[in-house]
């Protein structure tokens, strides 16, 4: 199937498509104003305009859109915005890593030592492992879903999520904090998953087995994502920022603040090693200090830092929340003088 067939099947199946870049399996760049500056996708005049600025967050199902997408970039591949279509997929890595120390293999479940690990070098190995800790069949085997198979020798495993109104974050099989297992990423809320038959330079995305529709997320796996903090909770209401009576000076607090913002959006040169989450509270506490002088609107400034930390990491929505208010918190409290800067 052409790219512009696969993404209309998509679309008609309810999930919201977005194209990516040509051979790549990226999202296509944004327009060039989106990519001079800092701004909410939610209020991009590109996304009703019809045009596919800011990855997963233009994804639609609107045929005309689609048409004219693919109608222009006709080898464009197909992205598909998970939350949106209610996906939950597993993302098994076969990469060559080193093996880490087995505390880190399954997020909080030990491993006796008696347990013989030799052989074990990626996700397949992992995610086997689990399965056989919790007495369940392997998922990476699950003919029942649609698996795909990756240019790279991974899997993506499909599954509808059964429980719609519980949204599930994504996460990184390396991350120390929110994974399921190691070298398993998870595709969920807040990310996007590639279609079937696209085609990168690496090598065609292979439907395997028969099944090409994805099944209920089974009951053991949706406790698994539970347990391991892949749950978005409700947001927690925020209380405004004290502000003190000063003159505003935007433009001298921004050549204070933008800098920093530069470094967080930097982070997204890697996924991990670049200091992202020092760097983001700096920026934010800087950003309540700003406030709390007077200097700059906290609505707009907090949600600039989100939309830069969510370019940089766009998987963990709900952390980066979580960095940006307690920094803005903290940095309120110690306002930020301007005398002196020009």
């Amino acid at each position: 199937m052409a790219p512009h067939a696969v993404a209309r099947w998509c679309a008609a199946q309810g999930w919201p498509v977005h194209p990516l870049a040509p051979g790549r399996k990226t999202p296509a760049a944004n327009c060039p104003e989106c990519r001079d500056r800092n701004h909410d996708p939610k209020t991009c005049p590109c996304l009703p305009a019809g045009r596919p600025c800011h990855g997963f967050h233009a994804a639609t199902t609107d045929v005309r859109h689609i048409d004219t997408w693919w109608g222009s970039s006709p080898t464009a591949g197909v992205g598909i915005a998970c939350g949106p279509a209610e996906l939950v997929v597993l993302d098994v890595d076969a990469h060559s890593a080193p093996v880490p120390d087995r505390s880190r293999l399954l997020p909080r479940i030990p491993i006796p030592d008696a347990v013989n690990l030799t052989g074990l070098a990626s996700g397949f190995d992992t995610l086997a492992l689990l399965a056989a800790f919790r007495g369940q069949p392997d998922p990476a085997h699950d003919e029942t879903t649609l698996r795909v198979r990756t240019p790279s020798g991974g899997l993506h495993i499909w599954y509808r999520n059964p429980h719609p109104a519980t949204r599930l974050r994504c996460s990184t099989g390396s991350s120390p904090k929110v994974a399921l297992a190691w070298q398993v990423d998870v595709r969920a809320d807040g990310g996007y998953i590639i279609a079937p038959t696209t085609r990168t330079t690496q090598g065609t995305y292979q439907p395997e087995g028969t099944t090409r529709m994805p099944a209920p997320l089974p009951d053991w796996l949706y406790s698994e994502l539970v347990r391991t903090g892949h749950v978005i909770a409700p947001p927690v209401p925020r209380q405004p920022l004290p502000r003190t009576r000063r003159s505003r000076r935007p433009a001298a607090a921004h050549r204070v603040l933008d800098p920093l913002l530069d470094e967080v959006a930097q982070c997204a040169a890697a996924p991990e090693g670049t200091g992202f989450t020092e760097k983001l509270n700096r920026a934010a506490y800087t950003a309540g200090g700003l406030v709390a002088a007077g200097h700059l609107e906290e609505t707009a400034v907090r949600d600039q830092l989100l939309d830069t930390a969510g370019q940089a990491r766009p998987w963990q929505t709900t952390r980066n929340e979580k960095i940006v208010d307690d920094g803005l918190a903290a940095g309120a409290a110690h306002p930020f003088r301007l005398e002196g800067r020009s």
